[in-house]
């Protein structure tokens, strides 16, 4: 009877927007949901695994093993932090421009498994390092240039990998689920959740496990378990194809920003309307393409700030609406778009700072820990890299304070539903990692004084016979830093951004991060050269040196940058707060992860 038989795949219910990997509308109850999600999120897993187990402890390695500077290895550590989150900018142009999320991660998890394999191979082969010595030696020899080139190819196509590779995989599992079914959108939410949760785990077993494997067991096993790792989240990866709900590529904000300057510029010689109704926007767009464009953006009312913009929407009479190309002619929206992207600059670029900060405890608070007293026991010494534990515990711990105390109390304070609003989020977190830095600089005293009672100055090999716990505070107070910056900065680029364009608040958030550790690796070169080598800040021996200052610079640094945001922060205004004056009411939709 037909009542019996079983419903074919053509009967089945269908999503309109998605579709499986043979390019067919995907079958809701076939494809999708948490199977698909977990496939996705085991590949991040083990992309955050790789990425911090290397960087962590990559400062000791070129150090002890590459027999390269403090300063020098210090900086080689920001670049390759630095471009693997700047390189996120380009996967996720690559990505929602020419190849879509699925092939960009599975092209790019494989680049990061050839540069993992390279790096691992390279501390195999004696040949690809220099002899061995005691450290501070003059026996010691650095590494030659063909040495530190197959080391650099190793370390740049891991970044690369892990730019591509990150930009994507949020986007790629929240398109796993149905946004217009309420079962699936608090899915969705959740998934997110779990994203944070596992990465956080990722980043503990690499701070803990991998570091005490690369320092007891040797760096190639350790780097090993890296090249494993990533192969096998790939393979789990590709095993999820026939499963994955795939979307139709959408372009990048990157093109409509370029798009807006491109046309303004080619019109320049032209005066905007006193009237903005006479400008281009969505409601003149006919045809298919207009509704289409009227379902995914909300009309914007047109701004006085910026008016050079204005001119991108500008109708031209020698060139026909019909005709005209997004580079000769733009809508007030997508103009309007552009210039609430223009406004959150400030609030974007008074944010490297912090990560210029953060940036330390990856380099030189691990240069500090190899010189003190790491032991917990007799028979256990805690390896210098995994003092970034830390920084898991600092956020683990200012997550659920925060929910549970903070946010009652500044209820009552601000009269805020969400308790601080992520300018005040990222405003006390600036303040705290102002706090790191002046802790730094004095636990640094502190150890140079013990350093000299004892007479170990000149000594480059010599433990200073104080506990490593005095470092605790700085990798504490970065830690809650983070949990507060971190979570504004994601929380005021998704809900400042644009409907239209909120890929970008991702890769605006990631690009400071990137900056954070460029800039850094900026100050350290110029401050090397700078003090020189008779009085260095930065040397190689750190009981010859003057780290203190350069934590008393970064604390100066942080302070002038702190008074640039809160001006900055006081002239924002928020995007729902703007759109009230004119009368328009915010669409609710859910924050999109992408």
């Amino acid at each position: 009877m037909a009542g019996t038989l079983p419903e074919t795949k053509q009967d089945a219910e269908t999503l309109p927007d998605a579709w499986d990997y043979k390019g067919r509308p995907a079958v809701k109850s076939s494809s999708g949901g948490w199977t698909s999600a977990a496939m996705i999120l085991g590949v991040e897993v083990c992309e955050r695994l790789t990425t911090l187990g290397i960087a962590v402890n990559l400062v000791t390695y070129l150090t002890g093993t590459m027999h390269l500077g403090n300063a020098g290895s210090a900086n080689t550590v920001t670049n390759f932090l630095g471009t693997s989150f700047m390189l996120c900018l380009l996967g996720g142009f690559i990505a929602d421009t020419y190849l879509g999320r699925y092939l960009t991660i599975g092209i790019f998890a494989t680049v990061q498994a050839m540069g993992v394999t390279i790096l691992t191979i390279s501390t195999i082969i004696p040949s690809l390092r220099p002899p061995k010595c005691s450290p501070g030696s003059k026996s010691c020899i650095p590494a030659s240039n063909k040495q530190l080139m197959v080391l650099y190819a190793a370390l740049y196509l891991t970044a690369l990998g892990t730019g591509g590779l990150k930009s994507s995989v949020s986007g790629f599992g929240s398109d796993q689920f149905d946004e217009s079914d309420k079962k699936e959108k608090k899915q969705m939410t959740k998934f997110f959740n779990w994203f944070f949760f596992f990465i956080s785990i990722g980043s503990l077993a690499a701070v803990t496990v991998l570091v005490y494997i690369q320092d007891n067991l040797g760096r190639e096993w350790g780097y090993g378990i890296c090249a494993c790792a990533i192969v096998v989240g790939l393979l789990v990866f590709l095993s999820g194809t026939r499963r994955y709900r795939f979307k139709k590529l959408v372009g990048s904000p990157l093109t409509q920003i370029a798009s807006v300057f491109v046309a303004a510029w080619r019109k320049r010689d032209l005066e905007p309307p006193s009237d903005p109704s006479l400008l281009f926007d969505i409601d003149d767009i006919v045809g298919d393409e207009g509704q289409s464009k009227k379902k995914k953006k909300q009309k914007l009312p047109h701004s006085k700030e910026f008016r050079f913009l204005d001119k991108a929407a500008i109708k031209d009479s020698e060139v026909p609406i019909t005709v005209a190309s997004k580079w000769h002619l733009s809508t007030l929206t997508d103009v309007e778009e552009v210039k609430l992207v223009i406004r959150m600059v400030p609030t974007w670029a008074t944010t490297v700072m912090f990560w210029t900060v953060y940036a330390q405890m990856t380099t030189f608070s691990v240069s500090q820990a190899t010189t003190m007293d790491r032991h917990i026991s007799k028979s256990f010494q805690i390896p210098a890299a995994s003092l970034t534990v830390f920084f898991v515990a600092s956020i683990l711990l200012t997550v659920p304070i925060y929910d549970r105390i903070i946010v009652p109390i500044c209820r009552k304070i601000f009269k805020n539903p969400q308790g601080l609003t992520p300018l005040q989020r990222i405003g006390v977190g600036l303040v705290l990692s102002i706090f790191a830095m002046v802790a730094a600089a004095l636990s640094e005293i502190k150890r140079l004084h013990v350093a000299r009672s004892h007479g170990l100055t000149h000594d480059r090999a010599a433990i200073v016979p104080l506990s490593v716990f005095w470092l605790v505070p700085q990798f504490l107070l970065v830690g809650s830093g983070e949990a507060f910056t971190y979570i504004g900065q994601l929380d005021f680029f998704l809900r400042e951004c644009p409907k239209g364009m909120k890929t970008m608040s991702t890769g605006l958030f990631l690009s400071t991060l990137s900056l954070g550790f460029f800039v850094s690796s900026i100050l350290v070169a110029i401050v090397h050269k700078v003090t020189g080598e008779k009085k260095p800040w930065l040397a190689d021996n750190l009981n010859e040196g003057r780290l203190y200052n350069f934590y008393w610079l970064l604390t100066i640094l942080s302070i002038l940058n702190l008074a640039v945001f809160l001006v900055s922060a006081r002239w924002y205004v928020y995007k729902e707060n703007r759109l009230a004056e004119e009368g328009i009411e915010l669409e609710e939709t859910e924050p999109s992860y992408h």
